[in-house]
């Protein structure tokens, strides 16, 4: 393959899902691909009415399905996974042309997708309530779970369609239908999966015509989904500003929000740490998707006595890691998404050196790499002190690295930034390690030991902390988010005790049958 036929490999994968040339070439969105910056479709864009519309459909849907015994609905989540695996090798590399990550790292997303299919299937038949005591005689009292209306989901560019499975695989067996609103960076993908949702609502019985819907657009679709009263959840991945205006809108109209928005993720190196695994993670997780994720390793913290032995390390392996087409085989670290994501990496680089930071990387390539995208060096950033750019989420490959005494610096180091979501230590202390992981230790979302931040699995639930939103997908109770509890408590006897003692007794001449005056 040539570069030159990247907009003709683009259309032939989209023609696979059935996707018509008319949804990706006539449109006035242009899509770029990061790999070469040319422009690989033209996508169709709708207007805010259109939206709401579009939304009144997926509560129509939501009116069937949520009749659909929840193991149908399992059926039908477990019919998609299955149109995932066959076209994992498709989607994948249309993943990695959209948004720049290798091909590993494509078809992962995929297999991702497939995992979130596969726990939904099984959760199908697990959406438990609870019984409880009743203080009262003859008296039952229990909670269930009833699904909760059109789910919205908004999606970041960095995971495409991942972040989208996350939500609609436990959306759809919850018995709600979904509104998914894409990045405008990647609506190729996002087309592509719809086809493939398509396909099983059209094979399966009971789904209804609105049960996935699909919203390209602007700033304004989103708030039109955003701000329509029949959404009552929204989950929204992004930037923390985003995360503001969305959780605001959401809370004026009593929505409920599930937030995953900034990280700025930190790995603790202890002295007792194995320094050969935690060199291979730290590369992984700070250099993987080109410092594009949101569990991104960017701050390293690392004690003084193994410091220089790690970090002589490090500035080999970021001197030499292979840096070009995503879509060759032995590249590590692909492009940025676009020019924005450079400025915004040469901006904080020019801040850490003026708040004392040695940089080493960090400079744009132009040999050896395709013309037209952005490809960068990732940069190590030995910084005096945590200042400056290093309290602030670049989303760039950037790694800013810290020394420490005791574990007790190092742990007011990792939780001394505003982002809460996913924090690791290296260490073969026990001690160590069950303290980062207990309640005056790592205050993120994610806490992990010896390995690093990113990679997270779909069996936990997956969100953080503070000014990253709260919000939780994937695994665990999540699924809770996308449904609402009932309390019901059920009187089988004949007398009406109230509860905590009240008493309320009226008169009552126990005649019950009625006047028979005209």
């Amino acid at each position: 393959m040539t570069f030159r036929s990247l907009p003709n490999d683009v259309a032939g994968l989209l023609a696979t899902f059935g996707v018509s040339t008319a949804d990706h070439s006539a449109g006035q969105r242009v899509v770029r691909s990061p790999v070469t910056g040319e422009t690989i479709a033209q996508v169709r864009e709708i207007a805010p009415s259109d939206a709401t519309a579009a939304i009144g459909r997926a509560h129509e849907a939501f009116l069937a399905w949520r009749q659909v015994p929840a193991p149908r609905r399992g059926e039908f989540v477990r019919l998609l996974g299955e149109e995932l695996r066959a076209n994992k090798e498709t989607l994948g590399r249309l993943v990695t042309i959209e948004a720049g990550k290798i091909l590993s790292e494509g078809l992962g997303e995929v297999q991702e997708m497939i995992d979130i299919c596969d726990f939904a299937v099984g959760l199908s038949r697990q959406l438990y309530g609870l019984t409880m005591g009743s203080e009262r005689a003859d008296h039952r009292l229990m909670e269930q779970w009833h699904p909760v209306g059109v789910v919205g989901v908004i999606s970041a560019f960095n995971f495409p369609v991942a972040v989208w499975s996350w939500n609609a695989a436990l959306a759809f067996v919850c018995g709600d239908s979904v509104v998914w609103k894409p990045s405008e960076k990647t609506p190729l993908t996002a087309l592509a999966v719809q086809a493939l949702t398509e396909r099983v609502i059209a094979r399966f019985p009971e789904a209804p015509e609105g049960l996935s819907v699909l919203l390209l657009g602007g700033r304004e679709v989103g708030e039109a989904l955003v701000d329509d009263p029949r959404v009552p959840v929204v989950s929204a991945t992004g930037s923390t500003a985003m995360g503001r205006i969305v959780g605001q809108r959401l809370a004026a109209r009593f929505g409920r929000a599930i937030l995953e928005l900034g990280g700025n993720n930190a790995s603790i190196v202890a002295p007792s740490a194995d320094l050969d695994l935690a060199l291979r993670a730290i590369a992984f997780g700070a250099m993987g998707t080109a410092g594009q994720r949101c569990t991104t390793l960017r701050r390293l913290i690392v004690h003084e006595s193994v410091y220089d032995r790690l970090v002589s390390r490090l500035k080999r392996v970021y001197a030499s890691v292979s840096i070009g087409n995503p879509l060759d085989g032995d590249a590590l670290v692909g492009p940025l998404i676009d020019e924005a994501a450079f400025t915004a990496m040469d901006e904080a680089l020019g801040q850490a050196r003026a708040a004392g930071g040695t940089v080493h990387g960090g400079e744009r390539l132009t040999a050896g790499v395709p013309a037209g995208g952005v490809y960068v060096r990732p940069a190590l950033v030995e910084m005096p002190a945590q200042v400056g750019p290093v309290v602030h989420e670049t989303f760039a490959p950037i790694l800013y690295v810290l020394k420490y005494s005791t574990l007790d610096e190092a742990i007011a180091l990792q939780n001394g930034v505003p982002q809460g979501l996913s924090s690791s230590i290296f260490s073969t202390d026990m001690r160590e390690t069950d303290r980062f992981t207990s309640a005056r230790g790592s205050d993120c979302g994610i806490a992990n030991v010896n390995m690093g931040s990113s990679g997270a699995e779909i069996g936990g639930a997956f969100g953080g902390e503070k000014e990253t939103g709260g919000g939780r997908e994937s695994g665990s109770d999540a699924w809770k988010a996308y449904m609402r509890r009932q309390t019901n408590a059920i009187n089988y006897g004949h007398a009406m005790p109230l509860a905590q003692g009240v008493r309320f007794d009226i008169a009552d001449d126990g005649d019950d049958t009625g006047s028979a005056d005209a």
